[in-house]
């Protein structure tokens, strides 16, 4: 004779589960393993194993002796000490009841076997849906803040018969083909299967005199102006809402919202990430060399700034603050931050190309020249002095 499992076990569960751990559980592995529905050899020995486990932990009683006493503590209460056989009583009406309300869609653990079934009460008010748009943005505009206006066809409650779908409430029947219900019930053997009826859609009435303006369906399109104000900071892919502005419930039932997805544009100066803004600065070889100021731009305007002499290509320099501020955020605003580029001059004469050559020369302290030019008296300034001298004679020059 085969070892009985643990009934938690059976279920999956820990000991400390609770009736609707229990319920679930057994809602689950009876569906997978039901032999109307599992056609493996051994899922009519897993079905009976499972529904007892279920008579068991199902009942405060049961459960306690069984946790206190083991298998034993159940035999003879109702616990199940018999076999499986065919689609007889697994344990009595209320295992009936529960597995007939699993299959036709009702409450599996509350209610009758014909939990599943429900009158349709007339039309009900249904909630309309959601309407989602676009909205693209420039750069100054997702950082400030804007209103824009929308033109958007959407579905509103017809004027003629208010969103009931006729103007005669004596037109309204009883549907024909779910008597009322609103749902159709197939039986096939053991198993129910439920679905909307298609003929009322789950209202369980139908119109015989709809209204001539929407047909009977309570809505008709309409083309609408809607202003939508969008806060300052917000980024691409973050949205607004605007309650009430998507479609028209039905019978009374609230509209939909509108929802409004942002998309900011690419910039021609400015990459955005997050908070924080990046640019590139071109500034001139001369620039780069000696120092100097720099106008700089920032979403506010331009902004002068200081060059360090011998800046390089690729340096970064933060201006703080002069990024993004978040929308419906307490973070800092965001900064601002630029990368040199240094422009390499073009189209020199030969003059100047002279020029260039002489300067790389003297840089390297290789300049050709009398000796007594070695012996003059700038020959005796600090190199960094000379240097600078060289670099501002040079651009002298450059634009002769």
């Amino acid at each position: 004779m085969a070892t009985k499992r643990d009934y938690y076990e059976v279920l999956g569960l820990k000991r400390d589960a609770s009736d609707d751990d229990i319920k679930r559980a057994f809602k689950r592995l009876a569906i997978k393993y039901h032999p109307d529905r599992n056609k493996d050899a051994d899922a009519g020995e897993k079905f009976r194993e499972i529904n007892e486990a279920y008579q068991v932990l199902s009942d405060p009683q049961k459960r306690q002796a069984y946790d206190a006493g083991g298998f034993d503590a159940v035999e003879g209460q109702g616990g199940f000490s018999g076999g499986f056989d065919g689609f007889g009583d697994f344990g009595g009406s209320a295992f009936s009841d529960i597995f007939s309300s699993i299959f036709s869609g009702g409450d599996p653990f509350g209610g009758s076997a014909r939990g599943g079934r429900r009158r349709a009460a007339g039309p009900q008010p249904t909630r309309g849906s959601d309407v989602r748009v676009v909205i693209r943005l420039t750069l100054e505009e997702a950082v400030r803040g804007i209103t824009k206006e929308i033109r958007l066809k959407t579905l509103v409650t017809c004027p003629d018969c208010h969103g009931e779908g006729t103007t005669d409430p004596s037109s309204r029947k009883q549907c024909p083909q779910c008597h009322g219900q609103g749902v159709i019930i197939q039986q096939n053997g053991f198993f129910s299967v439920q679905r909307t009826c298609d003929r009322c859609n789950g209202e369980g009435q139908v119109i015989t005199k709809p209204c001539s303006k929407c047909h009977g369906a309570g809505r008709i399109q309409e083309s609408r102006t809607v202003k939508i104000n969008i806060p300052a900071g917000l980024d691409t892919g973050q949205y607004v809402v605007v309650p009430r502005m998507g479609q028209a419930g039905l019978h009374g039932g609230p509209a939909g919202d509108l929802l409004a997805t942002i998309e900011v544009l690419p910039h021609k100066l400015f990459r955005r990430d997050g908070d924080d803004l990046y640019c590139e600065v071109p500034i001139s070889f001369a620039t780069a060399a000696l120092g100097g100021k720099v106008t700089v731009p920032t979403l506010d305007g331009k902004l002068a700034v200081t060059v360090e002499p011998g800046t390089q290509t690729g340096t970064t320099f933060r201006l703080a603050k002069k990024g993004i501020k978040a929308a419906h955020s307490n973070r800092p605003q965001g900064n601002l931050y630029c990368t040199v580029v240094v422009e390499t001059p073009v189209n020199l004469t030969d003059y100047q190309k002279d020029l260039l050559h002489k300067l790389e020369q003297s840089l390297d302290g290789d300049e050709q020249g009398s000796s007594s030019s070695k012996s003059d008296a700038s020959s005796h300034k600090p190199m960094m002095e000379r240097f600078a001298d060289s670099v501002s004679d040079f651009f002298k020059n450059l634009g002769k």
